[in-house]
């Protein structure tokens, strides 16, 4: 029995006044599968994801979410149902700086969060746990945390709801190259143990080469997306 891909593009063109359209003549992304794109800049980033997540529609050709195309979403009830099957890892994903890492990662529960109820705490703390975060920076305030433990509180937040698919927007940008390389690792760690799809979207080869199994890069003018220039991956551009 053939399993649908959890997301899927087939010739779509999207205008958000940049240079040129976001063009993606083909992508499909499989359950559980680890997957980099190279080539998006931060605002086709964004576009990527809210083309995912039926957050907007494309000018054409159709985007498939779990099998089901995005246009045929009828209703908020059904959009927000999709939406919780992602996890998306950005820097739009805002934090709380005044409070600490247990409290951001116990806001998705609840929203007593001084202090969390002891079942929240717990589960705050397992997330924690997972991505990395040492205990002692469980109590610290987000404010002081360095890029790479930012990041990791975000992530934190994305596996909350378990979703199916984890997409990541330039998260090595900023930090040290062997920080972004134990996170790479520990993501694939983490995608394996889910049983979750991974989708960064990177211009950092070395992190795409560590943190997937398939790295594609785009070519903006056609929305051909190739798996070649591997003699790149040992540069870091953010």
């Amino acid at each position: 029995m053939t399993t649908a891909p959890v997301l899927e593009f087939r010739d779509v063109s999207k205008d958000y006044r940049g240079l040129r359209p976001l063009r993606i003549e083909h992508l499909s992304i499989l359950r559980g599968e680890r997957v980099a794109l190279v080539g998006f800049d931060q605002p086709m980033a964004e576009v990527f994801v809210n083309l995912a997540t039926a957050t907007t529609l494309p000018d054409r050709g159709e985007v498939k979410v779990f099998g089901q195309p995005t246009a045929s979403i009828v209703d908020s009830a059904e959009w927000l149902t999709l939406v919780d099957r992602f996890g998306i890892v950005s820097e739009r994903a805002v934090l709380l700086d005044s409070l600490t890492v247990q409290q951001n990662l116990a806001v998705p529960f609840t929203l007593e969060i001084e202090p969390p109820p002891d079942d929240v705490a717990e589960k705050a703390a397992g997330l924690a746990s997972e991505v990395g975060l040492v205990e002692p920076e469980w109590t610290a305030a987000i404010a002081s945390l360095d890029p790479s433990a930012r990041v990791k509180v975000r992530l934190g937040r994305a596996l909350a709801f378990d979703p199916a698919l984890v997409m990541l927007e330039h998260v090595s940008a900023g930090m040290a190259a062997s920080a972004a390389g134990d996170f790479a690792r520990r993501l694939r760690e983490i995608s394996a143990r889910r049983g979750a799809a991974v989708i960064a979207l990177t211009a950092d080869r070395a992190f795409a080469a560590a943190a997937a199994d398939r790295v594609l890069t785009l070519d903006a003018a056609t929305g051909r997306l190739s798996s070649g220039r591997r003699g790149w991956f040992g540069l870091r551009h953010g």
